[in-house]
């Protein structure tokens, strides 16, 4: 698994996966439960965001979250034990070598991650080797490109940009959502269905205004203002205008939309 995390690991960056996690909770995950009494791994866990509306959404099932992050995962266990929910075990391991035997997992859950992996097809099929016959793989991506708005800026469009290049150096793919489906086949999995969740935002919906737009979009953008300018990728007034575009999507009579994919397979 990559060890950089282009987003960082400070804890503004928290904050805004939490804030991703609870503003998207029904778009993301209302079709997410698993059966009681049946093991579930969550590959790739980070500090817990999906990880407690997992435990809430399938109180009886048996959830093993793993991570990379030695960090992340004491955050994860802390979020969780806030929640009160007694359902989760968790483990510090690379996705690419899971302590885990054959056939130990009924389903797999994968949000977030695929994005940040050099190799994600082998990851897909590392971990359906995890699975028993006929279990199944649950995977959410975002895909940068996705992303529209009103008023259009081409000076956002190069901000959001800067992400993609830095991700794509880091050897993450900020693009991968549209790929799932290829991904999945390419892994040997079976029965593949996708489903685009795309979040479309106007003033008449004020929470995703705020806890969409500015705090997990917006603020996921401006947190690679940094490494934008160390790299040389844009100009620093380029990218001062590409935010305060964004923000500007946010007003009154601004639109924006981006679209998560969803995908289901089966062993």
């Amino acid at each position: 698994m990559n060890k950089t995390y282009v987003h960082g690991y400070d804890p503004k960056e928290n904050i805004r996966l939490q804030d991703q996690a609870s503003t998207l909770v029904e778009l993301l995950h209302s079709d997410t439960s698993y059966p009681a009494g049946s093991r579930v791994l969550e590959a790739g866990c980070g500090v817990g965001a999906q990880t407690v509306t997992l435990a809430k959404n399938s109180p009886g099932a048996w959830i093993t979250s793993v991570d990379i992050s030695e960090g992340s995962i004491a955050e994860a266990k802390a979020k969780v034990a806030a929640a009160g929910f007694t359902n989760v075990q968790f483990q510090q391991a690379d996705i690419f070598n899971l302590p885990f035997g054959p056939g130990s997992f009924d389903h797999i859950f994968v949000c977030f991650v695929l994005e940040h992996l050099s190799r994600p097809a082998l990851a897909l099929h590392t971990l359906k080797n995890l699975l028993r016959p006929g279990g199944t793989i649950t995977v959410i991506e975002g895909d940068h490109g996705s992303a529209y708005f009103y008023p259009d800026s081409e000076a956002a469009r190069q901000a959001i940009q800067c992400l993609v290049e830095l991700q794509q150096r880091d050897g993450g793919n900020a693009l991968i959502g549209r790929e799932l489906y290829p991904l999945l086949q390419q892994a040997g999995y079976k029965a593949i269905r996708v489903s685009p969740r795309m979040v479309y935002v106007d003033s008449s919906k004020p929470e995703l205004v705020e806890g969409f737009t500015k705090k997990t979009f917006t603020a996921m953008i401006k947190g690679v203002r940094q490494a934008a300018l160390k790299a040389g990728i844009v100009e620093p007034y380029v990218f001062e205008k590409g935010i305060k575009d964004l923000y500007r999507t946010a007003e009154a009579d601004g639109v924006f939309c981006y679209t998560f994919f969803k995908a289901w397979a089966e062993k």
